[in-house]
């Protein structure tokens, strides 16, 4: 796929926010002055900001391609290189500096390549009809070249995205096992917002998995190791575990450890979003815990209960899959944790008890602001959103430029007599 645009700018920012983010990484350079490795960011765009200055009144002056390969193709990156540049050359971009880019974001493995237009004595490139001609020739023959599963005539085995978790568990006996794990840590691992193994485990056992280090005097835990488990419907490990290193994206205890990093940034839109769900539900009244978690399941919110061999409640976590992100009712303060939601579900029954004997019930000024600002300020998540992206007031400003100009009158006065 070839796309131009207007900045290069920008996409050389999507693929290096996509580095940052752990789903992405720069692999290599065509007509550098140095290695990219070797060159911060500010160098590897500088590149190609100066060359695009040659000629500015080349408005498309950015280049943006992906290449896709097979999900088998799992190839390191020094053969990705070679056919990168291979790719370039037969397009007509061999002497074009170029960045390339592999990307873990999907269920096949694709590089992207971030160019320019503009040619080095300010002469512009033309690109009418050469995803039609040039990249389709070259297409062809680099499959042969480097021996790639040939794109045409085949379907690519997409690796599927992530939906809510009761749609897509993975069931032992059937289905291949590793395939199916797959699929759900490619989308789990690299989409959703955890920050730790324990966040990360409430969102897999969803889909009947579980990340496991083994006891703290195992060899594997004492090793760095991590497994992978395939739960029954009462959440107990079944068949034989596979190690992460045996999975083609390597979602090892190293891996993981880089997602919490990325992860553990402040959360604010997420946890009001969540808060303003669960204040919503519970101001209908009359709830009781059971019926909360069905009403934010609804929401696209799954609520992991942690509880005790004894069946004591003693922990919540709440699975937003419409924000990609895990967190414990305790990172959103006491009225959301297990015990705060219990005491909230609590009044509530007894508040509509109240209401049916006749009776109103009062709080003090303290409960009763908190309740209104809750409610005023939260309330349902569509009410959040359309507080965030409401456009705020501003005075109508014209540029001088559009204004009308005013014609002088020229004043009529007597006529000087000689």
């Amino acid at each position: 796929m070839i796309k131009t645009g207007h900045s290069v700018r920008r996409i050389f920012s999507y693929n290096e926010n996509k580095v940052k983010e752990g789903t992405a990484e720069c692999i290599g350079e065509g007509n550098y002055p140095a290695p990219a490795a070797e060159l911060n960011a500010v160098m590897r765009l500088g590149r190609l900001l100066h060359q695009n200055a040659l000629n500015a009144n080349v408005k498309r002056n950015s280049v943006h391609i992906s290449l896709n390969f097979h999900p088998s193709e799992n190839y390191p990156a020094e053969k990705l290189l070679r056919i990168a540049g291979a790719y370039m050359e037969k397009i007509g971009f061999g002497e074009q500096p170029y960045l390339v880019y592999r990307h873990d974001d999907a269920g096949h493995p694709h590089i992207h390549l971030v160019s320019i237009k503009v040619r080095e004595d300010g002469s512009r490139i033309d690109m009418q009809n050469i995803g039609k001609n040039q990249s389709e020739k070259a297409r062809k023959e680099i499959e042969k070249e480097f021996r790639l599963v040939p794109a045409q005539g085949r379907v690519m085995e997409e690796i599927p995205f992530v939906k809510p978790a009761y749609a897509s568990k993975v069931s032992y006996g059937k289905a291949a096992s590793k395939k199916a794990m797959s699929a759900v840590l490619y989308s789990v691992l690299l989409q959703y917002k955890y920050s730790s193994l324990s966040e990360l485990n409430a969102v897999l056992q969803l889909y009947n998995i579980k990340a496991d280090r083994g006891s703290e005097d195992s060899r594997i835990f004492k090793t760095g190791g991590l497994v992978y488990r395939i739960l029954d419907k009462d959440g107990k490990p079944v068949g034989i575990p596979i190690k992460a290193s045996d999975f083609a994206m390597q979602p090892t205890l190293a891996f993981l450890e880089r997602r919490y990093q990325i992860n553990s940034t402040e959360k604010a839109f997420e946890k009001n979003r969540i808060r303003s769900v669960v204040d919503g539900a519970l101001l209908r009244g009359n709830m009781d815990l059971e019926k909360l978690v069905s009403m934010l399941y609804t929401e696209g919110i799954d609520v992991v209960l942690r509880k005790s061999d004894g069946g004591q409640l003693y922990g919540i976590t709440y699975v937003d899959h419409a924000a990609r992100c895990v967190l414990n009712g305790s990172a959103l303060g006491k009225k959301y944790s297990a015990k705060g939601l219990l005491e909230r579900c609590a009044n509530t029954a007894k508040a509509a008890e109240a209401s049916r004997d006749g009776l109103v019930l009062h709080t003090d000024s303290k409960d009763h602001t908190e309740t209104a600002l809750d409610s005023t300020s939260q309330g349902s998540s569509a009410n959040v959103l359309e507080e965030l992206f409401k456009p705020e007031g501003q005075a109508d400003y014209v540029a001088g430029k559009f204004k009308a100009r005013r014609r002088k009158r020229s004043r009529k006065g007597p006529a000087n007599r000689n």
